[in-house]
């Protein structure tokens, strides 16, 4: 027992009153005393006791519901409730409201003590747990600390030495974390950019193009160019709870190897155009030389024809070249409607031989398309054409043409073998074709290419939807004139 501990008495003018004085001077302790409500605010507030006894009335209030009030601003006060006799109802009450002790009559000095010392070393057991719970509680959070700041600057390590470019930003685009090479790739210095709009940091005309796209929805892929010739992949990749994060890896030597095959390719098919259609040109006049026996006129349609073939594979690999290198910027305005036409027309012949069932979608009030006509009969005749050539007999082809919002979006649908799902992305790809197709049915492996080569150089979007069995549909989105 501490001579300093103090307790206040919450008590009318009473011979209890008096009692509970003499008791707890002998007893040591300090005594304070309150005859109303606002000196026992005053008193709680300022003298701080140790321990407080209360009476069933106070100050004409309830002493429960003083008591009430006190433990919301004060939680761990011990409070002794004394009542002018002993019910079941007060003692329930007394536990209802998380008091410390309760007196009753007939009362000695000793009970007063003795009830007043039981509180008071409750209340230090209790004090003595919080104090070591705050203790536990804080250590554990410091090591949480301590780890999670380990964590995090080992984090920071990995994201500034790794050779791919990295930038974390919050939702608004402001910039949480840029790693060493990003600084290297836009000459960044090594000044602090937290906390900084990306866009305001970075001016790249592509960078920002990406940032500006991926808020609507978010880009897997995005070239960014450099006037030095560098290139990259950047990926824009949501982080959920925190924002997203740009990636960006150097892929300039690819791009340099694909321009270097492009070349070549280009080069060569160049080079066998010409004798080709030497060879072509001296197979048809063979046959005014003089009469041919059916084998060799046979034959000499084989060859024909299979010169022919090489002829168109040459021809759509210099075209492949000319939009890749880009010498495409022919643009006009055009109705992709009436070039449409033209392409039915051209193949309404083999329609009606292989009996399909062909139907056509115009969406009214098409907007015009500012494009290279040439490429989009190359486009379209790629399109319709594959759906011919792979659709069966007595099939089904659908071609429809709709406005969605500003841009053009053309389908072509069939309902031939379908194409494999780990192969629908592939299908765009040079000299690929899926390997479910029919026996019999011949391609160079290169319209989608140019079809997708196309659809690029005039800022659109190209994909399929197909199902095995069921169909394939190629689906083509174009910006409309403005």
């Amino acid at each position: 027992m501490s001579k300093q501990d103090l307790i206040l008495l919450a008590l009318n003018p009473s011979p209890i009153l008096d009692l509970m004085q003499r008791a707890l001077y002998a007893a040591g302790y300090e005594v304070a005393t309150a005859h109303d409500r606002p000196g026992l605010d005053k008193s709680v507030q300022q003298a701080i006791p140790a321990l407080m006894i209360i009476g069933e009335t106070f100050a004409n209030q309830d002493g429960f519901a003083v008591s009430r009030e006190l433990l919301e601003r004060f939680p761990t006060l011990p409070i002794i409730f004394y009542a002018d006799k002993d019910t079941t109802g007060f003692a329930k009450s007394v536990l209802k409201n998380g008091l410390s002790g309760y007196l009753y009559p007939p009362l000695q000095m000793a009970d007063i003590v003795d009830e007043v010392q039981k509180s008071l070393s409750r209340a230090r057991r209790l004090g003595d747990w919080l104090r070591r719970e705050v203790r536990r509680t804080t250590s554990s959070l410091e090591e949480k600390a301590n780890i999670s700041e380990t964590e995090r600057v080992k984090l920071e390590a990995i994201i500034s030495n790794i050779q791919d470019g990295v930038v974390v930003m919050d939702k608004n685009q402001h910039i949480l974390l840029i790693n060493q090479a990003v600084r290297e790739i836009f000459t960044l210095g090594e000044a602090d950019f937290t906390g900084k709009p990306l866009g305001d940091i970075i001016t790249n005309a592509d960078l920002r193009a990406l940032l500006s796209r991926s808020s609507d929805s978010p880009l897997k892929y995005h070239e960014i160019n450099f006037d030095d010739g560098r290139v990259f992949n950047a990926q824009y990749t949501p982080i959920p709870r925190i924002g997203a994060a740009v990636t960006m890896q150097d892929i300039s030597y690819l791009k340099e190897l694909d321009r270097l095959k492009s070349d070549f390719i280009h080069t060569v098919s160049h080079d066998l155009r010409s004798p080709l259609t030497a060879v072509l040109g001296y197979t048809e006049l063979v046959e005014r030389t003089g009469p041919l026996n059916q084998n060799q006129q046979e034959f000499l349609h084989r060859l024909q024809g299979s010169v022919q073939h090489i002829t168109s594979l040459i021809n759509d690999l210099l075209d492949l070249g000319r939009l890749e290198a880009g010498f495409d910027t022919r643009r006009e305005v055009i109705q992709l409607e009436g070039v449409l036409k033209y392409t039915l027309d051209m193949f309404d012949s083999q329609i009606k031989k292989k009996l399909i069932e062909l139907s056509v979608d115009l969406s009214p009030n098409l907007q015009p398309l500012r494009a290279n006509p040439i490429r989009i009969r190359q486009m379209l005749d790629n399109l319709v054409g594959n759906a011919i050539k792979y659709t069966p007999n007595d099939g089904k082809i659908r071609v429809s043409i709709a406005m969605q919002e500003k841009q053009i979006v053309l389908r072509v649908q069939d309902t031939g073998p379908g194409i494999k799902p780990e192969e629908q992305g592939r299908v765009f790809e040079k000299f690929y074709r899926a390997t479910n197709a029919p026996d019999g049915v011949t391609g160079s492996g290169l319209g989608l290419a140019i079809v997708k080569s196309i659809v690029d150089s005039h800022q659109g979007r190209v994909w399929v939807e197909s199902t095995i069995g069921k169909g394939s549909t190629f689906v083509v989105l174009l910006p409309a004139q403005d």
